[in-house]
């Protein structure tokens, strides 16, 4: 689609977020970053930001919505704080980016789909249309957010994604460098499956697909390929020197968490290509390429 896009990012000072402004003014987009403090997606003020912004956007709005609750277990805890974010700040970002005609990018997550492997069969990568099944308080929010921008927004895409690690903030592949300093070993679970994505892959995703004449509607991005929790570890202690063989596989039954964990939540790209959207990266070229880039963030002590 052609023309200029006036850009607003919620959720700017988090790990998506921060790699969604980052590249955006690399490009010299007209970008406004709003952070929690200045766009709180949860409280009574998001339409009033919204109309000022769209007051002096010079092109096609478009909301990126990186503003989430992404902490799983914490949100069986504390499923109202969840639910504020992932449905309440959705809902008020779709009425108000239909009230403006703006694009809503929604982004969303592996867990509204089950994640459980029928004994017997093959497991097979979820499509955008399979039927959605949250078994986490987690899940369930992002479910009911997704819902909320379609019945709300008429210019939206949802875009589901799994595995995120970033430059900023806590994620497992910093979590996994840094405890090689700690531990002679560690045990990371083997039966878990999804598909590892690096955050300004993601970024640079979600951009193409607001600047596309895609239609309106879902679509799964993530990194190209699968593995499980075990596999990304090992790659990771590959990437900084360490000996791989130190991390053990062990399964899910030893690291007992509030929240269920996927036992397989590798998400479909076909409707992404479909689309004629840009493959992402195989998750093994994507993490050398994010050690390669951002070596000093990611491997920092904890």
């Amino acid at each position: 689609m052609s023309g200029r896009i006036s850009w607003l990012v919620t959720g700017a000072g988090g790990q998506l977020g921060s790699e969604l402004v980052a590249l955006l003014r690399a490009e010299d987009e007209h970008v406004v970053a709003a952070t929690r403090a200045e766009l709180d997606v949860t409280g009574d003020g998001v339409a009033d930001v919204l109309r000022d912004w769209a007051r002096t956007a010079h092109g096609r709005p478009v909301v990126l919505n990186a503003a989430a609750w992404t902490n799983v277990d914490a949100a069986e805890a504390e499923p109202d704080a969840a639910a504020a974010a992932n449905v309440d700040g959705p809902t008020r970002l779709a009425t108000a980016c239909d009230e403006l005609s703006a694009t809503l990018v929604h982004v969303s997550t592996d867990y509204v789909f089950p994640g459980v492997v029928d004994p017997g069969s093959a497991p097979r990568p979820y499509e955008v249309d399979d039927p959605v099944g949250p078994r986490t308080v987690y899940g369930a929010t992002k479910e009911a957010g997704e819902r909320a921008v379609r019945e709300r927004a008429r210019r939206h895409y949802i875009v589901r994604t799994a595995w995120v690690y970033g430059a900023v903030g806590g994620n497992f592949v910093k979590t996994i460098a840094a405890l090689r300093h700690r531990r002679d070993t560690l045990d990371v679970v083997a039966d878990q499956i999804g598909g590892p994505t690096w955050a300004p892959d993601l970024a640079a995703g979600l951009v193409e697909l607001a600047r596309s004449d895609a239609p309106h509607g879902t679509y799964h991005c993530t990194g190209a390929g699968q593995a499980s929790w075990f596999e990304l570890a090992r790659a990771v202690f590959d990437e900084v020197g360490a000996d791989p063989e130190r991390i053990r596989p062990c399964d899910t039954a030893a690291f007992p968490r509030p929240a269920p964990r996927p036992a397989y939540s590798v998400l479909s790209g076909r409707s992404w290509s479909a689309a004629g959207l840009s493959v992402q990266p195989h998750w093994r070229d994507a993490l050398r390429s994010a050690f390669e880039s951002s070596r000093s963030s990611l491997d920092t002590p904890i």
